[in-house]
């Protein structure tokens, strides 16, 4: 099953390098692939390198894409990632 939800970048200076290693290690425990996609760009959530492709600005939408026996708990992961943050991270 597949499942979707869109959250926005709040920090003022985007999805930067130390968040997206952050939200990196965090996705790498479930078991569903989890998938970030930013208009045309598409990231692996369990990758930096494919995160930082996204150059997330603050106020831009991402959609959070997951699939896989735990994808319940795997989007609201990322949700409360950018949610909870205060833009902290």
């Amino acid at each position: 099953m597949q499942k979707e939800k869109t959250v926005y970048i709040r920090n003022e200076y985007g999805l930067h390098a130390r968040p997206a290693a952050q939200l990196a290690r965090k996705a790498a425990d479930y078991n569903s692939e989890i998938s970030l996609v930013m208009g045309d760009v598409k990231a692996d959530a369990r990758s930096v390198l494919e995160i930082l492709s996204l150059a997330a600005v603050q106020g831009k939408s991402i959609t959070i894409r997951a699939e896989g026996p735990d994808v319940d708990s795997a989007i609201e992961m990322v949700e409360n990632f950018f949610s909870n943050s205060n833009g902290d991270y």
